[in-house]
């Protein structure tokens, strides 16, 4: 593999541009910028120049042709909880026959599931499977991605599952954002117990995860039967006190009171918001807080989706990842995820590949260094199989159009 290439025969460079791609809002997200008819040139992993095929000139570096192809920046998933021991079919099939997500959880399953059995798993075997996890996930075309914990639910679980993502950062040349979940649903002990739980996180747990630089951020599941609207307020203050970024997952089910508490403290993101009405809508206009909807999860548990399409018809811009899980959203597939953003929530193929680019890159604070095709930014490239149209992507719904990922080598 070389570092060092040229990309001749390009159809049309999507997401290219001369100047920096800032975060997209309201109808500017079905604005793409794009170079047709172009030569991208890559040196030590980071793109140097671009140009027109009517100039095109190579000399002694190796060079691949596009055959005519789209070429877009590789996806930025902002928003998964890849490092998992073991999936959850079972509880599908629980689904299938009625129960509720949250019926699953108070009987013990769910989260608290999926916490069993990583404690069972030796932190090796958990770095080895999220590393396979991970590998697939780059070979769908994820060029940049967020990994939570929060299926620990104890000190030494939630420590395990951030090393083990610190590990991931170290390994693989992607760009990994590693944040803190344990408030993804209280312990069995703990159920009639929250204070008690509230002091681990806050009293053990962030001190230590601060101490040694394992999270960008901290996340909450603000939510009825999770945490409510004050336990988040104290778990992110807390958070915000060591350094630790906040973002909230909030409005999966219900109203939940979370987009009050994530303005309130600046939240980077609010994820999910399959709950979303006029005047939360209105709350997230003209705020810095990126909203990001998960529609896989969605499709996955049969719920509402987020109302993407009145969300930007209001002028929000908003991000879009797979929200990749063993629960709710058991798949990693990027191109799934567009094309249910597409069929859904009645977006353009255009104001999702913004959602899944640079808005992505945004959510996650890269926005200097991928979600764009950018001179200088990392060189990290889908290319498309010749005569695949940027609609043909979400209308294939899971189709192999990918020709070839290229994460800074080729």
């Amino acid at each position: 593999m070389t570092a060092h290439f040229i990309i001749k025969n390009i159809g049309n460079l999507l997401m290219c541009s001369e100047y920096p791609v800032l975060f997209k809002k309201g109808q500017d997200m079905s604005v793409i910028p794009s170079f047709a008819n172009a030569w991208l040139k890559v040196s030590d992993g980071l793109i140097e120049d671009y140009g027109s095929m009517d100039k095109f000139e190579t000399k002694n570096i190796h060079v691949i042709d596009a055959e005519g192809a789209l070429v877009l920046p590789a996806f930025v998933d902002c928003h998964t909880h890849l490092v998992f021991a073991e999936t959850r079919e079972l509880e599908f099939v629980d689904r299938i026959r009625g129960l509720t997500y949250q019926e699953i959880s108070a009987r013990g399953g769910g989260i608290l599931n999926s916490a069993l059995k990583l404690a069972a798993m030796s932190e090796e075997e958990l770095f080895q499977k999220s590393k396979v996890r991970l590998e697939y996930a780059m070979n769908l075309g994820t060029g940049c991605i967020e990994i939570k914990s929060g299926y620990g639910l104890s000190f030494d679980q939630e420590i395990k599952i951030l090393r083990v993502i610190k590990r991931l950062k170290e390994e693989f040349e992607i760009p990994i954002r590693a944040t803190f979940l344990g408030a993804h649903s209280y312990p069995l002990e703990y159920r009639n117990n929250h204070q008690g739980y509230l002091n681990i996180l806050v009293d053990e747990m962030l001190p230590y995860i601060a101490e040694h630089k394992l999270a960008d951020y901290c996340d909450v599941f603000c939510e009825q039967g999770f945490f409510s609207p004050e336990e988040t307020d104290l778990i992110l203050k807390a958070a915000s006190q060591y350094g630790i970024k906040p973002r909230i997952h909030t409005n999966q089910f219900t109203h939940s009171g979370g987009i009050g508490v994530a303005l309130k403290h600046q939240a980077i993101s609010v994820d999910h918001l399959e709950v979303l009405d006029d005047s939360e809508i209105n709350q997230l206009l003209n705020v810095r807080t990126i909203p990001v909807g998960l529609p896989a999860a969605a499709f996955f548990m049969n719920l509402e989706y987020p109302p993407a399409r009145k969300m930007i018809e209001s002028g929000l811009g908003l991000a879009i990842a797979t929200d990749y899980n063993p629960g709710t959203s058991p798949c990693p597939d990027p191109t799934l995820t567009f094309a249910l953003s597409c069929i859904k929530m009645r977006l353009l193929p255009e104001e999702v590949l913004t959602a899944m680019t640079i808005n992505a890159a945004c959510a996650l604070e890269f926005q200097d260094i991928v979600g764009s095709i950018e001179k200088g930014k990392l060189a990290q490239l889908i290319i498309a199989k010749p005569g695949v149209s940027l609609a043909q992507i979400p209308y294939g719904i899971s189709s192999n159009w990918i020709n070839r990922v290229i994460l800074g080598r080729a």
